[in-house]
């Protein structure tokens, strides 16, 4: 196994793995220490079914459904991100951490390409750690201990609808999607294993701050996000077919960047179970 850093910032591709096949207790160590430490890891050249996506998978923790989607029929827990060339919209365009408006948020998220369009497409991730270590004092000093509200709802209201966000894919009944649509979570969330602050705060779904009238904090959100999508917190991942990749939602924002109109681009997810921000 060689671990090569993508950026100064985050991410790593790692090499000389066929993780369909069963893997070492070293190999297994040395992946996760790379986890924590890189929050992104890339996997090239891989050949891997559903169920062995899902063995990945749990190598970090349980996987749990995704609560707006339906899974593949023969294997539940993996969901199909699809975008056809008819759509004028993506799934997951725009900086966000996976499924914060829920009391427990996705620890992780495992993506694999399966289906890609010629060129574009690209993912851009974002470093939490160091969006929180460089704000300055006086912001540190407003926010902490304060918590933010997140929605699921957010994403839909501005420029697209819910249909034209998942058009094809296959939505859940409105019954078995149950999310309790408003939640807060600390804006500076504490990692439960490497003990570091994160920014955690999503454009995507934050809808508002603890104790600050609308006004004041759509201004100070603005300013935020801005500074999350900072350069040098970034890595650029580009999709070749077989490539995995694994990040850690506690402390990473992802942007699934729409410049493939016109082609189709298929990708396998599966979630990973996670705990409450502290």
């Amino acid at each position: 196994m060689e671990i090569r850093n993508i950026s100064d910032a985050l991410g790593a591709e790692i090499t000389g793995l066929d993780l369909a096949k069963p893997l070492t207790d070293a190999d297994k160590d040395e992946i996760k220490a790379g986890f924590l430490d890189r929050s992104v890891l890339v996997f090239r050249g891989q050949g891997l079914t559903p169920p062995q996506q899902l063995a990945v998978a749990r190598l970090f923790g349980k996987v749990v459904p995704y609560p707006f989607l339906e899974g593949l029929e023969d294997c539940p827990e993996v969901i199909e991100i699809l975008t056809r060339p008819s759509d004028s919209i993506n799934f997951g365009g725009g900086w966000h951490t996976d499924t914060p408006y829920l009391e427990t948020p996705s620890l992780g998220s495992l993506l694999y390409a399966k289906d890609l369009p010629p060129k574009g497409g690209d993912t851009l991730f974002s470093n939490m750690y160091m969006a929180y270590d460089a704000l300055d004092t006086d912001t540190k000093e407003l926010l902490d201990g304060r918590c933010a509200l997140h929605s699921s709802s957010k994403r839909y209201v501005q420029p697209a609808d819910r249909s034209k966000i998942y058009g094809a894919m296959k939505r859940k009944k409105q019954k078995e999607a149950k999310v309790n649509s408003d939640t807060l979570h600390p804006v500076f969330r504490t990692h439960p294993e490497t003990g570091r602050k994160a920014l955690y705060l999503s454009y995507l779904h934050t809808v508002g701050v603890e104790g600050m009238a609308e006004k004041e904090a759509d201004a100070l959100l603005r300013r935020l996000y801005e500074h999350q999508a900072n350069k040098a917190f970034i890595c650029r991942v580009q999709w070749r077919p077989g490539t995995l990749v694994i990040w850690d939602n506690r402390c990473v924002l992802h942007n699934a960047l729409f410049d493939y109109a016109g082609y189709t681009r298929r990708m396998h997810r599966v979630t990973i179970e996670g705990d409450r921000p502290i």
